[in-house]
């Protein structure tokens, strides 16, 4: 967790920290929230554990950096809708249906190509109802199109990247990428240079993505979910776990460690969007306020508003 300053000296705002995959048990989940939650209250002088919105801008005028929680993936739920409002309760503010393979909420980007279940769906209305956002990432193409198209709430794809530009079973096509703009949603890029078509994750590559977006739908539905591994060096497979069921190897080559591109150089970034003519108002949409609208669409805007929400 202490890696965590690299994102403050980098200058972020906020950042969600995954807390469980689909292949984490569920006491490994609870254990990994219960030891992050306690980590951030012994640390308040630089973290803050965001229950609502309004814990951002606190957080900010503070000189704090915000922490929420995401979960990728619905197996820890146990098949029970009622699970999410627990998992909100303890900092989730993010979540997946499926994490690369079919569950029994949704299919996965690896999976068989199914879509939501009846359950998934139920699901999909009990994340709108807490107050998280529903991402789609890592899900099936047809599952994220229906997630968009039943939410009540924006939903966004956290962290993929653009298959016009590098196919990958891992990014989105333009029929993705038109509908999550249509309701509202924000499309979140990858910096991993396996899903950019660059294996040096270089600042080029991934302006590449931003223009190929911004022609598209604007720059109102772009941001930035670098998705880095803050620990390369650590494998999150349970033991008994099959590396290759979860991360082909065809399309990964192994699990983890590859190369990204790092928070350090997201002001390289802005530079070379600038001198592209992106305007000071694009670039902020971009680096953070087009996720700060969806938190404000979906997230309780305050602590009161949480604790008298139903």
């Amino acid at each position: 967790m202490s890696r965590l300053n690299r994102y403050r000296e980098a200058g972020f705002h906020h950042v969600s920290i995954n807390v469980g995959m689909d292949m984490t048990p569920f006491e490994t989940v609870m254990r990994t929230l219960a030891g992050f939650r306690s980590w951030l209250a012994q640390h308040p002088e630089d973290f803050v554990l965001v229950a609502s919105v309004d814990d951002i801008y606190h957080a900010h005028t503070s000189r704090k950096l915000a922490v929420s929680f995401d979960l990728e993936g619905s197996n820890m739920l146990r098949q029970d809708p009622a699970m999410v409002a627990l998992f909100a309760s303890l900092g989730v503010r993010q979540m997946l249906l499926a994490y690369n393979r079919d569950n029994s909420c949704a299919g996965g980007c690896h999976g068989a190509g199914s879509g939501l279940t009846t359950l998934g769906r139920k699901v999909v209305q009990s994340i709108n109802t807490a107050g998280i956002v529903i991402d789609c990432s890592h899900a099936s193409k047809r599952s994220s199109l229906e997630i968009m198209e039943i939410s009540q709430r924006p939903a966004i794809f956290s962290h993929t990247n653009v298959k016009a530009v590098f196919d990958h079973p891992r990014t989105i096509d333009d029929e993705q990428i038109l509908a999550c703009a249509a309701q509202g949603g924000v499309i979140g890029l990858t910096g991993l240079g396996i899903f950019l078509g660059d294996p040096s994750a270089s600042v080029d590559a991934y302006v590449r993505q931003i223009d190929y977006l911004a022609e598209r739908i604007g720059t109102s539905h772009i941001g930035i979910g670098l998705d880095t591994e803050l620990y390369p060096e650590h494998k999150d497979l349970p033991e008994g776990e099959d590396e290759n069921d979860w991360w082909p190897i065809e399309h990964y080559g192994q699990m983890n460690g590859h190369v990204q591109l790092q928070p350090e150089t997201l002001g390289e970034v802005a530079q070379k969007l600038t001198r592209l003519g992106y305007s000071d108002a694009d670039i902020q949409a971009i680096y953070g306020n087009n996720f700060m609208r969806i938190a404000e669409a979906t997230w309780p805007n305050s602590v009161l508003e949480k604790t008298f929400t139903r």
